[in-house]
């Protein structure tokens, strides 16, 4: 496991991933004569934004001494695209950029996250295989996480338009210093859509869900403040996106958690306010 000074490992396919998306419009314009390009995408976005996370306030009695959670700003970058034979989708969150000390006793309290997902299409079919790596640092406490995901996904667009894209599948985890390392249960989620327009606006509204479950006792016991936790994690966000122009999308999320972000057995939720530049 590299230290926390080194460059996590994610971010190297995830900044591929991110200018290979940047790229692939003009690949496609080169090859708009070769439509039988496996490299032609379908579609392809990208961004980078600005969020506040605000805990609620129960959220932060609650983990006063179980994980303790405090609001903070973080930075993202975001991307994706789609080809004919699969698709992959990629962010980057770097939290705190503007405070590298706490007050109290001059800790780093930067943080990072990453996470890439994919689905590799079975044919034809609506089935895929699906594959997850999230990568979280915790600079100022030398802690680190990274999950792994390998599985099977489906994906369906409704008549009404809105898109569902459920997984499944077996979990692995490296943890730093202390933490836990091997096979890690399951996980089973999904991800979902709907774009519709309200008082001639564009509006949109995403979901991503994440159940854990069958975890490992030693993983429960070591990877958690006043753990063991319960062996049933759930994280995800709603969402609400008002898309006014095309290079600009605010929204306001509702993130929840239960058994997750190292809190043992406490619910926990907040909300996300967040303004997007959309460069592709």
């Amino acid at each position: 496991m590299p230290n926390h000074m080194t460059t996590p490992r994610s971010l190297v396919p995830l900044a591929g991933l991110l200018l290979s998306a940047a790229a692939l419009p003009a690949v496609a314009n080169e090859n708009a004569g070769d439509a039988a390009s496996p490299f032609t995408p379908l579609w392809s976005f990208a961004n980078a934004s600005v969020n506040y996370l605000d805990w609620s306030d129960g959220t932060e009695q609650r983990t006063a001494s179980n994980a303790a959670k405090g609001d903070f700003f973080y930075l993202e970058l975001e991307g994706g695209v789609g080809f004919d034979w699969g698709e992959f989708y990629g962010f980057y969150d770097f939290e705190n950029p503007h405070n590298d000390t706490l007050e109290d006793d001059t800790r780093d309290n930067r943080r990072s996250a990453a996470k890439v997902t994919s689905h590799i299409y079975l044919g034809d079919t609506p089935f895929s295989l699906y594959f997850h790596v999230y990568d979280f640092r915790d600079y100022g406490f030398d802690s680190e996480e990274q999950d792994r995901i390998a599985g099977f996904g489906y994906r369906h667009t409704f008549a009404n338009g809105l898109w569902f894209k459920p997984f499944i599948g077996k979990a692995w985890v490296e943890s730093g210093e202390g933490g836990y390392d091997g096979e890690n249960g399951y996980m089973a989620g999904w991800v979902l859509g709907y774009d519709f327009q309200a008082f001639g606006q564009n509006l949109s509204v995403t979901n991503w869900h994440e159940q854990t479950f069958d975890r490992n006792d030693d993983y429960l016991a070591r990877n958690y403040v006043n753990g063991p936790a319960g062996e049933v994690g759930t994280n995800g966000a709603v969402a609400l996106w008002w898309h006014p122009v095309d290079a600009i999308t605010t929204g306001i999320q509702y993130r929840y958690s239960h058994n997750k972000l190292g809190t043992a057995d406490d619910y926990q939720n907040a909300m996300i306010y967040t303004l997007k530049y959309n460069f592709l």
